[in-house]
């Protein structure tokens, strides 16, 4: 699952300590445990009897990046080396699907053991000192995914007076003090975020401490499915606030690595990736079998069943179309939220000197370019 943890400040002993694990394709079993194949490798044979291109896409369980694991099983992609799904065989491209925690992820797309990788906006942006990167495909965003649970509080000032546990210097922290900010903003009562004790744990074990009734944890701030369960385990805890506040700020993404772009077939493994995610889309909207579907994401995001899973892709809203996500990287209220999130990461000592940019400029470590999804889907308007 997307877990949010700290990833820049401990990127580089990470990649020297413990590497990357071994690609692992959405089937489920062990690939070859080398670096994953590049486009200047030997590929899959298409069905023309040419090689196809090699390349690689590092995702973690969480909704909107586990429909490439979906997509294997459909058919649409082979996640194995050397075998082609039906958009692969469109393309011409071999996409090699390599299944990862989510700080894994990132290490493989910063030491450069894949060539695509599913990360938040937030992380593209601390990430992106270590390898330039393109996000080219935006798949959902947070409405109400990241929430502030709390037990026997029933307001911020009463927050206060307590210990809010979550991971810090993450996108949790993020929504965490954007909210503070909004409520400032909504109420003038002088809020600041530093005035409460954001505590760091990891949400699994907050979440446990709440649902165990610890009496210390009267206050956490987690993502689903801790959201979801601990609001199961705890008929007397409720949502506080959460990141519907904050729409379109925490954002889930698909980011090509800029060297990749300079080899063979590259534009078509963007073009298969962009076409599998809203042909997945288009499954989950079917009135005939898209409950199916839903359910198989579910399995792969902590083994939620149907009814819990249609409450997760409502607090985890995915951008269905391409107008959709075209509409989100060109707008100018993206903009203004990539500074809202640069100042955070700045401020929390995440990232120096972030240098991002949108399509179209030049000399820039991270761009958003939503020319990619309107080439691979005739303009973008689907």
């Amino acid at each position: 699952m997307r877990n949010y943890s700290p990833f820049v400040v401990v990127a580089v002993v990470l990649v020297a300590a413990i590497g990357c694990k071994p690609s692992k394709p959405a089937g489920g079993t062990s690939a070859s445990g080398g670096s994953a194949p590049s486009a200047a490798s030997g590929g899959a044979v298409s069905e023309s009897g040419g090689s196809a291109p090699s390349f690689s896409l590092a995702w973690s369980e969480y909704p909107s990046w586990s429909v490439f694991g979906v997509a294997h099983e459909l058919g649409l992609i082979d996640g194995a080396e050397g075998k082609l799904g039906t958009i692969e065989q469109k393309h011409n491209v071999d996409i090699v699907l390599q299944e990862l925690g989510y700080d894994s992820c990132l290490n493989s797309f910063t030491s450069k053991n894949c060539d695509a990788v599913c990360m938040t906006n937030m992380d593209a942006l601390i990430v992106s000192p270590n390898r330039d990167g393109i996000a080219l495909l935006p798949t959902s965003t947070s409405n109400g995914a990241d929430a502030c649970i709390v037990v026997g509080i029933n307001n911020l000032d009463e927050l206060k007076a307590h210990k809010i546990y979550g991971l810090k210097g993450t996108v949790s922290e993020y929504c965490f003090v954007r909210c503070i900010e909004e409520a400032e903003q909504a109420e003038n009562k002088g809020y600041k975020a530093e005035d409460f004790q954001f505590t760091n744990q990891d949400p699994g074990a907050a979440a446990v401490a709440m649902a165990q009734k610890q009496e210390s944890h009267q206050a956490i701030m987690v993502w689903n499915p801790f959201v979801l369960q601990t609001l199961n385990d705890r008929p007397d805890a409720k949502v506080l606030f959460d990141s519907s506040t904050i729409p379109g700020e925490i954002v889930d993404m698909v980011v090509v690595a800029r060297d990749v772009m300079d080899k063979p077939g590259a534009d078509d493994f963007a073009a298969a990736v962009i076409e599998t995610f809203y042909q997945m889309n288009k499954e989950l909207a079917k009135p005939a079998g898209g409950d199916d579907v839903l359910v198989e994401l579910g399995r792969k995001f902590s083994k939620l069943g149907l009814e819990d899973m249609k409450i997760v892709v409502e607090q985890t809203q995915f951008y269905k179309t391409p107008a959709e996500a075209v509409a989100l990287l060109n707008s100018d209220e993206f903009k203004a939220t990539m500074e809202t999130v640069a100042d955070f990461c700045v401020a929390q000592g995440l990232v120096d000197n972030p240098q991002y940019g949108f399509a179209g400029e030049t000399g820039k470590q991270l761009v958003f370019d939503a020319s990619y999804i309107q080439s691979a889907t005739e303009g973008g308007n689907e």
